[in-house]
C-alpha cells in the first residue's frame, strides 16, 4: 500500500533565538487517506540528553489536538487541526542556553498501518543577535541565511517598455481613425460641391428638367 503521511517543519534546517526571549518551533502534517486517534509528539535531542517534550493525539479532521503530556511549562502547542491546517506547532518560552539542540515533530498514522514519519530542526540560542528585528511577542524562527533582495529593475524596464509599445500602438489607431474621418469628410464635400456645380450649369444651359424661364406659346 502507498504511503503518504509527511511532516514537515518548514524550509529551515537550523533556527536562532537570543537567550530569554521566545520561539515557535514550527510542524505541519499531510495525508492523503485522512487520519484518525492519529499520535504527535515532540522530542529534545543534545549531546547527552534525550527527552519527550509533548505528547498528544488528534481525534480526527474536525477535532483540535489534545496534550496528554508535557515536560516543561514553557512548552504552548500553538498548533490546530481544524480546517486542514494540520499543525501541530509548539512554542517555548524563557530561552536558556542548555535549550540548544535537535527538536524532532513525530507523527503516527493508526489509519495508515501505523505509519510513523518525523521531521527535525536545530535550535541555536544565542547571546545576542545582530540581525534580528525587536523581540516581537512571539520570536518566529529565521534561517542561517540571509534574505537576498530581489532587484525588479529588469522587470520595471520590461513593464515600460511594454506599456509604450502598448501605448503607441493605441496612438496610432486613433491618428488612423481620425485621418480616415477626415478623408471622408473632404470627399463628401466634393461631392456635395460637383452635385452643386452640375445644377448650376444645367440651370444656365436650359436644358430639359432644369429652372430656366419657359417661353409663352406663339399664338397661331
Amino acid at each position: 500500500m502507498s504511503l503518504s503521511l509527511e511532516v514537515s517543519v518548514g524550509k529551515a534546517t537550523t533556527i536562532y533565538a537570543v537567550n530569554g526571549t521566545e520561539i515557535l518551533l514550527p510542524c505541519t502534517f499531510s495525508s492523503c487517506f485522512g487520519f484518525e486517534n492519529l499520535h504527535f509528539w515532540w522530542s529534545y535531542n543534545s549531546s547527552d540528553t534525550y527527552k519527550i517534550l509533548i505528547d498528544g493525539t488528534v481525534k480526527n479532521e474536525k477535532s483540535d489536538p489534545k496534550v496528554k503530556l508535557k515536560d516543561d511549562d514553557r512548552i504552548t502547542l500553538e498548533g490546530s487541526t481544524k480546517e486542514k491546517m494540520n499543525n501541530i506547532s509548539i512554542s517555548l518560552k524563557n530561552l536558556e542556553f542548555s535549550d540548544t539542540g535537535k527538536y524532532t515533530c513525530h507523527v503516527k498514522n493508526p489509519k495508515e498501518n501505523y505509519f510513523q514519519h518525523q521531521a527535525t530542526i536545530f535550535l541555536q540560542v544565542v547571546d545576542k543577535c545582530d540581525s534580528c528585528s525587536p523581540s516581537p511577542p512571539l520570536f518566529f524562527p529565521f534561517s542561517d541565511h540571509e534574505v537576498e533582495e530581489v532587484d525588479n529593475t529588469v522587470t520595471l524596464i520590461i513593464l515600460g517598455v511594454v506599456g509604450g509599445v502598448i501605448g503607441l500602438l493605441i496612438f496610432i489607431l486613433l491618428v488612423k481613425k481620425f485621418i480616415a474621418f477626415i478623408i471622408k469628410k473632404t470627399q463628401e464635400k466634393k461631392k456635395e460641391c460637383l452635385v452643386s456645380s452640375s445644377g448650376n450649369d444645367n440651370t444656365e444651359n436650359g436644358l430639359p428638367g432644369s429652372k430656366a424661364e419657359e417661353k409663352a406659346p406663339t399664338k397661331v
